[in-house]
């Protein structure tokens, strides 16, 4: 988490999309007011919440947020894109988070790139590689700017920012 979120500063009001069982909810929450957690399993859901009651827990799909326009300061993703299961579907979380951020909100994350090592790990689990030279590209599209993408051997890690002034 250090690499990707680093020094930046994420505000009162923080999202995170897919903690999965909660590894990196703990971390983010020391770093901001009031963080909220949206997770699709709801077995994984269940368990975030009993873990961290000061968290605000939500089963849902990151596709169709169940959240108002332009609550959060910061958006977190850290190694969870590649599980959503379409490029189609990807982007539309993307066009949701630029949609629940303020203007100049940030969001930041990461995934991991293709190895065979990744591909066995996720054998019988969704994988779709989200490809770091095409990512800034599908982020600007989704409303984004202020873009940098890093990419080392196993993973990249991105940042962007919501306009503060709409087009």
């Amino acid at each position: 988490m250090p690499w990707v979120v680093g020094s930046a500063e994420l505000g009162d009001e923080l999202l995170e999309i897919g903690p999965g069982p909660g590894l990196t909810t703990e971390l983010l929450r020391a770093r901001t007011t009031h963080l909220t957690a949206v997770e699709i399993d709801a077995a994984l859901a269940s368990a975030v919440a009993s873990k961290f009651p000061d968290v605000e827990v939500l089963n849902a799909d990151a596709t169709e947020l169940p959240l108002p326009d332009g609550r959060f300061s910061a958006a977190v993703s850290l190694t969870m894109l590649h599980h959503v299961p379409s490029v189609e579907l990807q982007d539309r979380l993307l066009g949701e988070v630029h949609r629940v951020l303020r203007p100049g909100g940030l969001f930041v994350g990461s995934d991991s790139r293709v190895s065979t090592l990744f591909r066995l790990a996720h054998l019988f689990d969704t994988m779709v590689i989200v490809d770091p030279d095409a990512f800034p590209s599908r982020l600007a599209h989704a409303g984004f700017d202020e873009i940098k993408v890093d990419s080392v051997p196993r993973a990249f890690r991105f940042q962007a920012r919501k306009p503060f002034i709409q087009a």
